[in-house]
This record gives C-alpha cells, sequence and structure tokens, in this order.
C-alpha cells in the first residue's frame, strides 16, 4: 500500500535556499519527534511570557497570587529567607483568608531554611503546606532523591515555571554579585494543564486529599500561537523521559544548539552528543556560572570535560556578573527548552522536573536575545589555554568525579 502520509521534511514552502526545510516543517519535524519518542502530546494555543530575572519574575508571580479568585497551588525547592519570601508568605495567607484553596508544596531539603514564622503565618491562615521527603523520615534512598520543580499555578488559568528559588539571592536584575542571573516563564492556554499534573503528581505522594470541589477543572481556550510540549522527570533507575527530551533536541539541531544552565556536570554520554553536534557542523555555545558560581565542586565536575568539548568545537563561556542560575535551551532559532532541569546527573537521573518544549519561532527569538546579552558579560574559555592549566586544577576536576552523580 502506498503511503499518503506528508513527509516529515519536505521541500516545498522553503524559506531559504532551494531544498532548505521551512520554519513550519522545522517545527512540525522536531514536534512529531518529540511527540513520539516521549509520548506525551503537544498542545497548541499557548501564549508565552518570557520573565527576566526577579525583577520581572517576582512581580509576575506576586500579581497573579495576589489576584487570584479560586485557587492558587505552588511547589518549590527553595524557599529561604528575606523580604521577598515574607512577600510571597503574606500573598499565599491572604488568599487564603478570603476564602480561595491555597497548596504550599515545599522540598523538604531544599527549603529547610525557611523562617518558622512564615509558616506558622501562612498555616493559620488556612495554607495548606505540605513538605516533600523531609530528610529524617525517608530511607537513605529517597533522601537522595529531591523535588526540583518550581511550579505557580492560579485559578487553572495561569501557571509559571523556570529556575526561580524564593529567596533575596534572585532579588533584582543581574546587576552584581548578589542578585542572581535567571529565567522564567508565565504560560497561558492547554499548556497549564501540564504544568498543573507536575504539581499534582508531587502533591499526591504528601496529601491524602487531591482535588476538592474548588477546583473547576476548566476547558482551556487558545491564548496565543506557541506549541507546548509538558515534560516531567522524575528519580528512577534507567533512561529517563528528560534524558530523552534533550537527547531529541541535540541530536535535531542542524545550525545552532543553544545551552545555558546552573550546574553542568554531564556524563560522557551527554558529553559526547555535544561533541557529535559540533562535528556535524552545529554552532554549540554553552553560557556557565563564572566566578560566582554557588556550587564549586560541581563547575569542578563540569570543567573535567572543557578539555575535550573545546577539541571538538563546543565554545563554552563563563558568565562573569553574578551567579547564572537559567536553565534554557534554543534549537534552531525555532525550538526551545525552559524550565526546573539543568545538564547535570541530579537533575537527569535524581530529582523530579520539569521542562516546557516550546516550538515557537517568536519564543525562540527572544532567549536567544537574552542569550546574546548573557554572551556579552561572560568570558570564553579559549581551548589552547585551557589544555595547559595547572596540575591543581586538574587534580581538583579529578578528585570531585566519583561523586559526580550525586552533583
Amino acid at each position: 500500500m502506498t503511503s499518503t502520509q506528508e513527509p516529515l521534511e519536505p521541500t516545498s514552502h522553503v524559506t531559504g535556499s532551494p531544498g532548505e526545510p521551512s520554519v513550519d516543517d522545522r517545527v512540525r519535524r522536531i514536534r512529531r519527534r518529540l511527540e513520539r519518542l516521549i509520548g506525551i502530546a503537544a498542545t497548541e494555543g499557548n501564549a508565552l511570557t518570557v520573565l527576566r530575572n526577579g525583577d520581572e519574575i517576582f512581580a509576575a508571580m506576586l500579581a497573579a497570587i495576589r489576584s487570584a479568585e479560586h485557587t492558587v497551588d505552588m511547589m518549590t525547592f527553595v524557599y529561604w529567607k528575606g523580604d521577598i519570601a515574607h512577600q510571597f508568605a503574606q500573598a499565599l495567607a491572604e488568599r487564603a483568608r478570603a476564602g480561595l484553596r491555597v497548596r504550599l508544596l515545599l522540598d523538604g531539603f531544599g527549603s529547610r531554611l525557611i523562617e518558622t514564622e512564615q509558616l506558622r503565618a501562612m498555616e493559620s491562615a488556612g495554607v495548606q503546606v505540605s513538605w516533600f521527603r523531609k530528610p529524617l523520615r525517608l530511607s537513605p534512598l529517597k533522601q537522595n532523591h529531591r523535588c526540583h520543580r518550581k511550579v505557580l499555578v492560579v485559578d487553572e488559568e495561569t501557571a509559571f515555571t523556570g529556575g526561580v528559588g524564593i529567596a533575596e539571592e534572585w532579588c533584582g536584575d543581574a546587576r552584581n554579585p548578589d542578585e542572581w542571573r535567571d529565567t522564567h516563564v508565565e504560560v497561558r492556554g492547554p499548556a497549564v494543564d501540564g504544568i498543573a499534573a507536575a504539581f499534582a503528581q508531587n502533591w499526591a505522594e504528601c496529601h491524602d486529599e487531591l482535588f476538592d470541589d474548588r477546583d473547576r477543572f476548566i476547558e482551556h481556550r487558545p491564548q496565543g500561537d506557541a506549541i507546548v510540549q509538558v515534560v516531567r522527570g522524575s528519580a528512577s533507575f534507567g533512561w529517563q523521559d528528560m534524558q530523552t527530551l534533550i537527547r531529541v533536541m541535540l541530536e535535531s539541531a542542524e545550525e545552532r544548539f543553544r545551552l545555558a544552565t546552573a550546574y553542568f556536570a554531564p556524563d560522557e554520554y551527554f558529553v559526547e552528543l555535544l561533541c557529535a553536534a559540533a562535528r556535524r557542523g552545529v554552532e554549540v555555545e554553552i553560557v556557565l556560572p563564572g566566578p560566582h558560581t554557588d556550587k564549586r565542586v560541581c563547575q569542578l565536575a563540569g570543567q573535567h570535560f572543557y578539555e575535550d568539548l573545546t577539541a571538538c568545537g563546543v565554545r563554552i563561556h563563563q558568565y562573569q556578573p553574578t551567579m547564572m542560575h537559567a536553565k534554557v535551551i534554543t534549537v534552531d532559532r525555532v525550538a526551545a527548552l525552559i524550565g526546573s532541569t539543568n545538564f547535570n546527573r541530579r537533575s537527569l537521573d535524581h530529582d523530579e522536573e520539569v521542562m516546557l518544549a516550546v516550538l515557537d519561532p517568536e519564543f525562540a527569538t527572544t532567549l536567544d536575545e537574552h542569550f546574546d546579552d548573557d554572551l556579552a558579560a561572560s568570558e570564553l574559555i579559549q581551548a589552547g589555554r585551557w589544555k595547559g592549566r595547572p596540575l591543581v586544577q586538574r587534580t581538583r576536576e579529578l578528585a570531585v568525579q566519583p561523586i559526580r552523580r550525586f552533583l
């Protein structure tokens, strides 16, 4: 039987040279690869807003909470101290006192520094606070598997996710070492359900009640033009969806693959995927933390591979102004990944994560423009100079290799 299905890479309707696939063709190809290889359908009709650094991120999140009319669901890995932590506690408590269903899920390790006074104020106002895997209550195996997802869902209509934690470190606009660089995204449309499911999955482990009569289970109407696939990563043995997601993006790149990540400690397999992309002519650029990293041991684990990567043609840049905490990938100016996942073994193997695979040239362009700004504030690792790095640096890199899988 002769198939009548249109080929995935047609040569008609091109925007470049003859035979070159159009933007629509590239989007369709990557979408079908992601849907079939991960098994999660992408949704159309989404509107996304990129939020850069704390000034934009916190303002948008707090405005959404304060305007909520029905429900607020929030989970985070980091909830520490400071004025911004008080602002979120006050906003959540106010909505609970107004009669809304407000749920807050905190990681038992990452949010251990939260002030007791804040917890009491929220709980006394009616906020349902739950803890994900408090270390002292767990087996040694589970203690290593944390909830690293950052999710806020308001009224089932608006959602936020990305890399930001609730702490003073993220305030400001990355103007100095005290103001971290990060990226978050606001989502409206059908993809909100996938982000809400990330919350529900972890809430179900910590709480007897999964939903109640205040959940409206609304039908989403189109809000924009972005195609979004929501991918959840969970701790398990063997190959996981998050690894497939990044692999598909790397192997689908034809012109450019850009990565910004807070923690770069991959295994040899993903190092080879990066090198393979560079060898086939893809421009591979990576922006990583520089002198202001908050986890030097993780930086050392990644630096062990700088020599191999630069030798393949991968360009590695270290961000200079402050801690680089974003988790962003863009591919060929048409696709992007954004969420909580770092390019390290911990995110890919051990932690609960959530990422959005966004197929939208306009969205990718915005992230690329931010990437260009970050490049301008970064220093390029020179291949020759790195190869000649001191023996003490090499020794430190080797010393952390046995624990790289936990970083």
